[in-house]
């Protein structure tokens, strides 16, 4: 339920801050006091289309917060947790600044958050319904989801299964026209796909060999030159020659050993050229064990530069290198893997489409079976709500008739339809012209499919437009029906309506400093007698009309 609304530079509102109670809250007040302002704050802040115009003028923003009570089962949760939004003791707080510039910045439990989201989460919270404007009731393409809902543990359980039957076969149906459209260029496709797959298959890259296998290739290719410079380095340092570098290192050490002990200098100088001496004997014996070692393999250079100059055509046709080139074997294995379709041909795939066809059709048939039954339910229910708004000689229908294809929802088209008065036939509910009709269809359905809507908060703006009398007393006690499980607020000229309200808001307009205000009082008893008698018999506020507001209060 809304708890609590702040409103500040909105309209003709510099500031209002308001608490609701559960139940039924009316807000009445002369025409033009600001009752729909109030209306439009609370749609903004669950997902209205904002206006700079609705900035207070002389002001840089408006800004509106609601806080929101919800229980631990309310449908709004999973919406939160889709954007990040935590629930913090069971209360969700919205914010909406619009700015002068076309700006909104909106938080939820301190979460910023798009104009989609809020949307998305406010439906789940407030549900708004206006005289004018096309309510949900009235949507033809509703009717269908609101049959549904009706008798969604029955129906819902099935249209999962159908949904998931009938996105198999758009997907067989899409692959089928697609081959058909164009079978010879879809064998092009696939025979060129085919050769490219096989190719890089049986090329079997590895991200790392192309180094490792062009290193190998260097000590191949160059192997006389690195046999001759092992040979050279060997015999330079221990060849079997008079005078090679090691005999010639050890007659320096020899020598500088003879005088190591007269100086600290000539000992570091002995112990630099003895650890020479003994570094360049390692080399020596390094350089001739690796010489020894060596085989020249021409097979293997031969293998090595076939290698290489496949890795340099498959990079010249499918990417600079071969991370790049395994990046395209990865993706066009995908397309032809959704192309063959295990291997069908267009014959087999007609046939995998019919079949999956027929499995949709078969669930969609159940789905009809269903729908049929609801409406019968539906329409006694239907029939029952419109009798207590003393419309018992209406007849209420809900037409299902068979759409040419399967579509998401199944195969039935779905509209309610509305026989007023007897003698006439029925007509399409959306086109139905007595606003006093509208009204009562609207409460009707609306105390049958609130609660299970789950939203929180539900609001009529005027909604009781064009009855009185003992209509206006019906649609009274409706609406404080529907107050019994989700919160009401409610904009209305008819006593009757205020009369059973829980809350009443008295909604006034004044003149300060030569601004336009717009200020709101809750009523207690004195105050709604007095509201009610000025809706009974206008200004003048007679004895009479407080004694008939007073028995209006206490029969409430």
């Amino acid at each position: 339920m809304l708890q609590e609304l702040s409103i500040k530079d909105f309209a003709i509102i510099p500031t209002l801050d308001l608490s609701f109670e559960n139940g039924m809250t009316v807000l009445t007040g002369e025409t033009g006091a600001g009752k729909s302002i109030i209306i439009d704050a609370v749609g903004l802040l669950v997902g209205g289309r904002s206006s700079v115009d609705y900035i207070r003028d002389g002001t840089k923003k408006a800004t509106l917060q609601g806080l929101f009570s919800v229980d631990v089962k309310a449908a709004v949760l999973p919406a939160l947790e889709e954007y990040g939004v935590e629930l913090d003791d069971n209360q969700v707080l919205i914010s909406r600044e619009i700015h002068q510039n076309g700006r909104n910045v909106i938080r939820i439990n301190g979460v910023m958050i798009n104009g989609t989201g809020l949307k998305k989460i406010g439906r789940h919270l407030v549900d708004i319904h206006g005289q004018n404007e096309h309510q949900e009731l009235m949507k033809v393409e509703r009717h269908e989801f609101l049959l549904d809902q009706f008798a969604q543990n029955d129906v819902v359980p099935i249209l999962v299964q159908y949904q998931q039957a009938y996105d198999d076969y758009q997907k067989y149906f899409k692959l089928y026209q697609q081959r058909k459209a164009d079978e010879q260029a879809f064998a092009q496709r696939l025979d060129m796909l085919t050769f490219q797959v096989n190719e890089l298959q049986e090329a079997d890259l590895k991200v790392n060999e192309e180094a490792l296998l062009n290193q190998e290739y260097q000590e191949l290719s160059n192997f006389q030159d690195v046999l001759e410079a092992l040979s050279t380095a060997y015999e330079a340092l221990a060849g079997d020659w008079e005078g090679n570098g090691l005999e010639v290192i050890s007659r320096s050490v020899t020598a500088l050993e003879g005088i190591e002990e007269l100086s600290s200098r000539y000992q570091s100088l002995t112990e630099m050229v003895r650890g020479a001496y003994f570094e360049l004997q390692e080399a020596a014996s390094d350089a001739l064990s690796v010489r020894d070692g060596l085989e020249f393999d021409a097979e293997r250079l031969n293998e090595v530069t076939e290698r290489l100059n496949l890795i340099n055509t498959l990079e010249n046709k499918y990417g600079t290198d071969i991370p790049e080139v395994l990046s395209y074997q990865a993706k066009i294995e995908g397309e032809l893997a959704e192309m063959t379709v295990n291997g069908s041909t267009l014959s087999d795939l007609k046939q995998q489409m019919l079949a999956a066809k027929k499995a949709a059709q078969k669930l969609a048939d159940q789905l009809t079976q269903l729908r049929k039954v609801a409406a019968i339910e539906l329409t006694k229910a239907i029939h029952q709500q419109l009798a207590d708004l003393f419309m018992e000689k209406a007849v209420f229908s809900v037409n299902i008739t068979p759409t040419k294809n399967l579509q998401t929802m199944g195969q039935d088209q779905i509209e309610f339809y509305i026989q007023t008065n007897p003698g006439e036939s029925a007509k399409p509910l959306a086109k139905i012209a007595s606003g006093g009709e509208l009204s009562r269809m609207m409460l009707a359905m609306k105390t049958i499919f609130a609660h299970d809507q789950g939203v929180t908060s539900i609001v009529f703006d005027e909604v009781d437009t064009g009855v009185s009398g003992r209509v206006a007393q019906a649609i009274a006690n409706k609406i404080a029906k529907i107050a019994s499980y989700s919160q009401v607020l409610t904009i209305t000229h008819l006593p009757q309506v205020a009369a059973v309200a829980d809350q009443h808001l008295y909604i006034e307009k004044k003149i300060i400093k030569q601004r336009t205000v717009t200020s709101v009082q809750q009523l207690d008893q004195q105050g709604r007698i007095d509201e009610l008698a000025r809706m009974l018999s206008g200004d003048q506020l007679t004895d009479a009309a407080r004694a008939n507001a007073r028995d209006l209060l206490n029969k409430s």
